[in-house]
């Protein structure tokens, strides 16, 4: 099977990409984090605030530690230990309790594959790289030393490092995901890794901080400055921080810096580092088909960047729902992450109103926009990935399929009518009972994944997209007191029929059922200092 047969059917047929006799072996999982040893480590404050409200960037001040330690635990801390009653149906009889550490972000089966690696010069720590270990609050420090120069080349002369105070390497960590879904773990550690840098990015505008995406690196050079191996883990996304305006960082000085270097040359610079890190598995299967996916998505050198594919022609409209007008959600981001909740088996039949649904749309796309490298100084980038709803039981809204326009701030209906039922008999667990939601959403890009562009890779970033895009809806639904729980499990081409997506050649990536819900019973202990 050829990589690009294999995403097709990741995405279309999951059957195929599983093998048939592939038994979970529970006592046998990962760690849902990860753990050095023999390192120097570097304690964070647990004091946290307790509140994060809308805050302007700083443009002068360079944070300290106290202030990473927070940033830090509000991105990917472990932020609570939750023990749940497991039952076949909500009336059936216990068959167990299930404990699980969380985060702020969700993640499929709570495994977290992400972990978050930065390059700090701040006071009071030693300038280098260092791991952040969420199981302790604490940063491990791996390799000392400035690497501004170094950084800088590895992300094609795209970003000043020397104006930035640091910066975040989101990676991932195959088996933490492949242990539970085997291949399909391609598809789901790309939108893992995009709903954590969702919340980066939503935490660094309440610190203050500027940021920048890169999705485009020499990816040996920076596996290579982490001392990671790329049989286990690979970084996919770095994301610069800064308290300067983007001017003065975030510019295409490729020109300057002469001829490109490549990943080898880079990588020659540095002495190998080899750390001893623990998984808790005993036996770590090996998993070929996402170690070649991701070889083939790297990048030796980085050539003149391209402008990114973007929307589309669109299907025909047959109704067009003007929505009020809403302004911006001013929101404390640490409530909303604390409330933010998967209801699954626990929405409860309800509507909501007009102006519900159009604030949720509205917050959504308008806090989608972000700096970076695939779009680089265009100040009105394509939309690479849209909001589509199938809509029953929101006052004033006929029920049909919809997509939402965020420029005309409206519904654009492309097929009238009920359409649950077909939603329901699409999904393969009938863990949510979509009869009892009155919105469900659709993220949906162009089904190339961005292949003919940016090749492999566009599959991976296509996924990290819907995965922040998919944050910030969970975190607008919960400041309006909704719920969302992101689902995979869906049959893809029902959804696509549905909005008529074929001759916008779209495709769905994720379901958001939206709706109200009744928390189910479990004991919760918050982890804050």
């Amino acid at each position: 099977m050829s990589l690009e047969e294999f995403l097709y059917n990741l995405h279309f047929h999951i059957e195929k990409v599983q093998p048939p006799n592939f038994k979970v072996d529970w006592d046998d999982g990962p760690l849902p984090y990860k753990l050095y040893r023999g390192l120097p480590v570097f304690p964070l404050s647990s004091d946290v605030p307790l509140t994060l409200e809308s805050k302007e960037p700083m443009h002068s001040k360079q944070p300290d530690t106290r202030q990473m330690g927070h940033f830090l635990w509000y991105v990917y801390g472990l932020t609570q230990l939750s023990q749940s009653v497991i039952s076949l149906d909500s009336a059936g009889p216990a068959l167990g309790t299930i404990q699980t550490f969380r985060r702020f972000v969700p993640s499929g089966g709570a495994l977290y594959p992400s972990e978050v690696y930065v390059y700090l010069k701040v006071e009071d720590l030693p300038f280098g790289v260092y791991h952040y270990d969420a199981a302790h609050h604490r940063l491990v420090l791996l390799r000392e030393g400035n690497f501004d120069a170094y950084l800088a080349q590895a992300l094609g002369n795209h970003c000043d490092m020397s104006a930035c105070f640091g910066s975040v390497f989101v990676s991932t960590m195959f088996w933490k995901n492949f242990f539970k879904y085997h291949n399909f773990a391609f598809r789901l550690q790309g939108l893992d890794a995009g709903v954590l840098i969702g919340q980066l990015l939503e935490v660094a505008k309440r610190f203050g901080f500027e940021t920048g995406v890169h999705f485009r690196f020499l990816d040996r050079a920076v596996n290579h400055l982490l001392g990671l191996s790329e049989q286990e883990e690979s970084v996919y996304a770095v994301i610069p921080l800064t308290v300067h305006p983007a001017a003065a960082w975030f510019a295409d000085s490729a020109d300057e810096a002469g001829k490109p270097v490549t990943a080898a040359e880079l990588c020659r610079e540095l002495t190998p580092i080899h750390s001893e890190h623990y998984v808790q598995s005993r036996r770590v299967r090996e998993h070929p088909k996402l170690i070649k996916l991701n070889e083939s998505s790297f990048l030796e050198s980085i050539p003149l960047f391209q402008s990114s594919a973007g929307e589309r022609e669109i299907d025909s409209v047959s109704h067009t729902v003007a929505l009020p007008r809403v302004d911006r959600l001013s929101y404390d981001l640490a409530l909303a992450s604390r409330k933010r909740y998967s209801p699954g088996t626990n929405f409860i039949p309800g509507s909501i109103s007009q102006f519900q649904l159009a604030t949720l749309l509205h917050e959504t796309m308008a806090s989608f926009s972000y700096r970076s490298d695939l779009d680089e100084w265009n100040k009105n980038p394509k939309q690479r990935v849209l909001l589509y709803g199938c809509i029953h039981g929101v006052e004033d809204v006929p029920s049909g399929a919809y997509r939402y326009d965020s420029a005309m701030h409206a519904l654009l209906q492309l097929r009238p009518g009920d359409h649950r039922d077909r939603l329901q008999q699409g999904m393969s667990l009938y863990n949510v009972n979509l009869f009892q939601v009155p919105v469900c959403l659709h993220i949906a890009g162009n089904r190339d994944s961005l292949l003919p562009v940016l090749g492999y890779r566009g599959y991976r970033i296509q996924q990290m997209e819907a995965g922040m895009l998919t944050q910030r809806l969970l975190l607008a639904a919960s400041a309006i007191g909704l719920g969302g729980h992101p689902l995979l499990d869906f049959h893809t081409n029902t959804c696509d029929e549905i909005y008529k997506m074929a001759s916008s050649e779209k495709t769905s990536l994720i379901q958001i059922p939206v709706g109200l819900y009744c928390p189910r019973p479990r004991l919760e202990g918050g982890l804050l200092g």
